[in-house]
């Protein structure tokens, strides 16, 4: 990882120090890197788990990430990612979008080098990030729906981008392209538990730890799992009056006027939805772990276990 953080930090950097402000600023920020770390430790399955490959892949997987970043931060207006200032909130969204696309250009470089296989993965990759986005922006068809299609947006937007981190390590260190397959359903299981576990961060976590304004994806008109949920409880004739409070203040209330928007998130925080979905959370990695069945014994499996529950115990 070591080595990841060296490749990625020269990655960001550009010729014009005006414009490398920019592109370097999340990189810098810090972050998780659990993209990177995965595809790491997957390369252990492998019989050239140092292959300067799997170094590549990693950087590529974590600079597609953060171009990802970059994007969704002008969609959604935060001011706030990693626990700084966003880019749009700094340099303005055009400035934004087009560092995103530098880093994207940047992973796309790097990945021509790993020959066809990998830039046709990336390729399929980048094209289920956007269209997880769009079909999130668009939203379910009449009749869809309306919890399948945001896990399906989940799928496509987090799952596939760590999916693909799993099945390059495997791959670029020399490994079975079976058990890469495998690997990758781990991985897309992984990412849709990830992306529940934070429907209920958003709502619960301080934002001084999480660097998250909360309550922001219900500022956007987000769907969210919690908010699904009571949908679903009040077409089923199953909501409790706590339920109805908090949909009537979704549905009629302007959240970014007074305190509506520190109310509903309060009202959310104490309601069983909550529980239901960390309880969801916690199916989805369950069902990710039964992919691991053909991967050894040992230590890289533990950590792969590891990995998976460590997206949902966030909650706890």
């Amino acid at each position: 990882m070591e080595e990841v953080e060296s490749a990625l930090r020269e990655a960001v950097q550009v010729d014009d120090l005006v414009v490398d402000e920019a592109t370097s600023h999340l990189a810098m920020a810090g972050g998780k890197r659990l993209r990177p770390a995965l595809c790491v430790l997957t390369a252990q399955l492998g019989p050239r788990p140092a292959d300067p490959e799997v170094v590549d892949s990693a950087v590529v997987v974590e600079l597609t990430h953060l171009a990802t970043l970059y994007h969704d931060d002008v969609m959604d207006e935060a001011p706030l990612r990693r626990g700084v200032p966003s880019a749009q909130y700094i340099y303005g969204n055009s400035s934004a979008i087009l560092a995103g696309d530098v880093l994207f250009a940047r992973a796309s470089g790097i990945v021509a080098k790993l020959g066809p296989q990998a830039v046709l993965l990336h390729a399929q990759t980048f094209e289920r990030l956007c269209m997880g986005q769009l079909h999130e922006t668009i939203g379910p068809r009449e009749g869809d729906d309306p919890i399948a299609h945001h896990i399906q947006v989940l799928a496509d937007k987090t799952g596939s981008l760590i999916a693909a981190s799993g099945r390059y390590g495997v791959l670029y260190s020399g490994g079975d392209p079976e058990l890469a397959e495998e690997i990758a359903q781990f991985g897309e299981k992984v990412g849709v538990a990830f992306q529940i576990a934070d429907d209920v961060i958003d709502l619960v976590s301080d934002p001084e730890v999480t660097g998250k304004t909360p309550g922001t994806d219900l500022l956007e008109g987000v769907p969210t799992m919690p908010t699904l949920l009571l949908r679903q409880h009040a077409a089923n004739g199953t909501l409790d009056d706590a339920g109805q409070e908090i949909l009537a203040y979704l549905d009629e209330r302007d959240l970014t006027q007074g305190d509506n928007l520190d109310v509903v998130v309060g009202l959310l925080r104490s309601h069983s939805v909550v529980d239901e979905t960390r309880t969801l959370a916690h199916q989805w990695v369950d069902d990710a772990l039964s992919h691991l069945g053909t991967v050894p014994e040992g230590a890289v499996r533990h950590a792969l276990e590891s990995f998976a529950r460590a997206m949902v115990d966030r909650l706890s």
